[in-house]
């Protein structure tokens, strides 16, 4: 029947098939929650691998990081130079392996700490050591093989360039970043700050701030200014590149506009007022590269670096290495233009004969050696005439021979045939100084990293009583005062002997080694309570001694000594040389220790 209802036959079929369906819908929600429970599962055991690889990876740093330790520098980057200065301060060459002295903060211009803070690192007072986007640029441009990574902080920096090898991996940036790390916990930043500044390559073959400031601007870097410092700071990123600046117009113009840079952010700051930016002016550089170096000054370092070493018990590598700063007693000033005088006079040489000439110059009743003129070119004559070179002085010392106590100073003088010029010139310093003999120095003081290690003294002993004075200064035809010192007297320039300059300030006595053609060396000495000259001339001929006839020129050797000497004394007494406020000051008391 068809009344609508289904078929009793179909009821089963209709009951299976519903049966199926409930079925097959348990089995799809058995299969979602089992795909939950599982995925849920799988999350879980993810999470805890994370979370375990997390925990490892912690510990692992914790390790590291307890275990890392901080290496002691590089030997490269720890040796220093030492550095000789005259008498004023001013520079006068170094001896050593690098251009580098440490110096301690203190002796850093604040206003260079922070231009070199500005240009470099702006966060380095607060931060852990590290810069995390710099790292993973740098380890990302590992992986990928890309260009090199800069942005490191000022602590990696000095981690990079004075602790590790400047290998690029991997390994070696997460290294640094320990180091670095442990090293900001470790030391303050001031230490941190000390040891980049006097650790990081500046051009110009600098290494540290004290020797770029005197390589690019002639100064300590105690005395750059703000602008120097800003400039200082810009050349840290591209040494090799600016280290022509002042020299090069397009390199000067680029640290221009970054020197510019480092300014404003300085005085945004607040590291310099607005006022102090506005008065900046890009500074002037010292050329670059330099010209050619006086050869003749090697003869003074030669001489100070003996005595320093002497001084402080070392060797003369020792001292090279050890970043001293050798203050001396030459008066540099005078030295170049002594040096520059004998060159302009000196008569053009006859073949295969040569003319040396030597001067010293020193301070009576102290010792303290203000000239030391030992040739023209260590180059090409490392022999130091004033120092080595032997004056026949024949007879002419008998005036000091009968008057100096035996067994004095100066007591063997009289077993010398041929002494050096600096010994001659101690005969006369000793009678300018009324009978006291002051042993000849030329280092002042020895300094290192800020601290006076050694100090001069100088050492003073009695070498004629009253009457040797008296005695040697009548046979010398020289006027005394009241306390027996030699006073200035005017005789019209050149006699043999009793001799006083043209200027009328000092006595003077000039002789030679025999007389007429064969004479082979000729001297002159002029002196005064404040200072002593010896001008000596040697000749050579062939590398062997020469007489010194003919080889002065249209003037006879005596009077040629006479009147060169004179022209050095008148340097040594006159206005208007490197500063005039040094000259008005030499002025008052002239050549003073």
């Amino acid at each position: 029947m068809t009344d609508g209802r289904p078929h009793m036959n179909a009821r089963p079929l209709l009951r299976r098939t519903g049966a199926r369906l409930r079925r097959t819908g348990t089995r799809l929600r058995h299969a979602r929650v089992r795909r939950r429970r599982t995925r849920a599962r799988r999350f879980r055991r993810t999470l805890a691998v994370l979370l375990a690889l997390f925990l490892s990876a912690c510990a692992a740093l914790v390790v590291a990081y307890r275990t890392t330790e901080i290496p002691d520098p590089h030997p490269e980057t720890v040796s220093q130079s030492t550095v000789f200065v005259d008498t004023e301060g001013d520079y006068l060459g170094r001896r050593g392996p690098v251009d580098r002295q440490d110096i301690p903060l203190r002796q850093v211009p604040r206003h260079v700490q922070d231009a070199v803070i500005a240009a470099e690192n702006r966060s380095f007072r607060t931060d852990s050591g590290v810069a995390p986007s710099a790292i993973l640029r740098a380890a990302l441009a590992t992986v990928t093989g890309g260009a090199r990574q800069g942005g490191s902080t000022i602590t990696q920096q000095y981690v990079k360039n004075a602790l590790l090898t400047p290998e690029q991996s991997l390994e070696r940036k997460a290294h640094e970043a320990l180091i670095s790390v442990k090293l900001d916990r470790t030391r303050s930043k001031d230490e941190i700050l000390e040891g980049y500044l006097n650790t990081v390559y500046f051009g110009r073959g600098a290494a540290g701030v004290e020797s770029a400031a005197r390589n690019y601007f002639g100064v300590g870097a105690r005395d750059l200014t703000v602008s120097q410092g800003a400039a200082l700071a810009g050349i840290v990123n591209l040494p090799s590149y600016y280290e022509r600046a002042g020299a090069d117009p397009k390199v000067t113009g680029t640290l221009e506009r970054r020197w510019v840079w480092v300014l404003d952010a300085m005085a945004d700051s607040g590291a310099i007022s607005a006022r102090e930016r506005a008065a900046a002016r890009f500074p002037a550089f010292r050329f670059y590269p330099p010209g050619g170096t006086d050869g003749q000054r090697q003869y003074l370092i030669d001489t100070a670096s003996a005595e320093a070493a002497d001084r402080l018990g070392i060797t003369e590598d020792q001292l090279a290495r050890g970043g001293y700063k050798v203050h001396t007693t030459f008066d540099l000033g005078l030295q170049d233009e002594t040096a520059e005088l004998v060159r302009r006079q000196t008569p053009a040489g006859v073949k295969g004969a040569r003319l040396h000439t030597a001067v010293v110059a020193t301070v009576p009743g102290d010792g303290a050696v203000r000239v030391l003129y030992g040739g023209s070119d260590y180059a090409h004559q490392p022999f130091n005439d004033a120092v080595d070179g032997a004056v026949e002085a024949g007879t002419v010392l008998d005036p000091f021979l009968k008057a100096l106590r035996p067994g004095g100073p100066l007591g063997d003088l009289a077993k010398e045939t041929a002494p050096t010029p600096l010994r001659l010139n101690s005969a006369y310093a000793t009678l300018a100084a009324g009978g006291t003999y002051a042993t000849p120095y030329t280092v002042a003081k020895i300094t290192r990293a800020g601290r006076t290690v050694h100090t001069a003294r100088p050492s003073t002993r009695t070498a004629m009583d009253e009457r040797g004075v008296e005695l040697t200064s009548a046979m010398l035809n020289v006027p005394l005062s009241a306390d027996h010192s030699a006073l200035p007297a005017k005789v019209v320039p050149p006699v043999p002997s009793g001799k006083v300059g043209a200027s009328g300030t000092a006595v003077g006595h000039s002789a030679g080694a025999g007389s007429g053609p064969g004479t082979r060396t000729v001297w002159q000495s002029m002196y005064s309570p404040r200072l002593a000259l010896t001008l000596a001339l040697f000749a050579e001929r062939g590398g062997k001694p020469a007489r010194v006839a003919g080889l002065t020129g249209t003037q006879q050797p005596a009077s040629y000594a006479a009147l060169e000497a004179d022209d050095v004394w008148q340097l040594a007494g006159s206005p208007g040389s490197r500063d005039p406020k040094r000259d008005q000051k030499k002025a008052v008391t002239p050549l003073p220790r």
